[in-house]
């Protein structure tokens, strides 16, 4: 599997990157991570003698692939930290679930809204109620695109930005997404058992530039290991109405 990252989107103040599923976003040296990448990149691009600044407003889990936003700048750091905070920075998912949505159910477009936790001392969240300790508001919206065989692609706009929210909030309705063995799914899609990958892929990015404030939209394709229908159905089908969504 190809573990090297991308550029999606560079200037003085906004870098983001492709990340390949199986890196981490940050983690402490010397194991690899995109932060690391990231700065190395920067480092070598423009000869910075000293250690390049870096914001992470923006993560993704490690076996999760696409966008994630870094700023350059630290006032484009507060800028862009204010707008994932206002929940005004667009950010859509493309999910491959185990299981099929009827497109004609309740369940074609619907809003997900539930209270979550982080297990102390482990790395997974559960449900749990408004009241309970540590608890946090939920918030996502999907969409049916397609289904084949026993598995249904679905895109999920992201509304509040929890530990494993997505994952768990689909796996909690009886819809694990495909390979996440942590959260119910049966099916391994890995080829080397040491590869942490899972079907879920941070396509899409809209926020207003921190300077300039004029609208920025980035779209990241979908890796290759997902199946070949859902990747003709993206190409195809979907981006063109996309594209015309207002």
């Amino acid at each position: 599997m190809d573990m090297e990252p991308g550029i999606l989107f560079e200037d003085n103040h906004c870098l983001i990157i492709d990340k390949p599923a199986g890196l981490a976003t940050q983690a402490p040296e010397p194991f690899p991570s995109l932060e690391s990448w990231a700065r190395k990149y920067l480092k070598q691009k423009y000869n910075k003698a000293g250690r390049p600044y870096l914001g992470i407003p923006h993560r993704l889990d490690r076996p999760v692939s696409g966008a994630v936003f870094f700023t350059r700048s630290s006032k484009a750091a507060a800028r862009v930290a204010e707008q994932f905070r206002e929940r005004s920075i667009s950010k859509r998912y493309l999910a491959l679930v185990e299981g099929i949505i009827d497109p004609n159910s309740l369940e074609n477009e619907c809003f997900w809204r539930d209270y979550i936790s982080k297990v102390p001392d482990e790395p997974r969240a559960i449900l749990c109620t408004k009241d309970d300790p540590g608890a946090k508001l939920a918030e996502l919206e999907t969409k049916f695109l397609k289904s084949s065989g026993n598995k249904t692609l679905l895109e999920i706009n992201l509304h509040t930005g929890r530990m494993h929210q997505i994952r768990l909030q689909s796996s909690s309705r009886g819809f694990p997404i495909v390979g996440d063995f942590m959260y119910g799914s049966k099916e391994n899609i890995a080829s080397n058992p040491s590869e942490k990958l899972i079907l879920l892929h941070s396509h899409y990015l809209r926020f207003l530039h921190p300077i300039s404030y004029k609208p920025v939209e980035i779209r990241s394709g979908l890796p290759g290991y997902f199946p070949k229908w859902a990747s003709d159905f993206i190409q195809n089908d979907f981006y063109s109405a996309f594209l015309e969504r207002p």
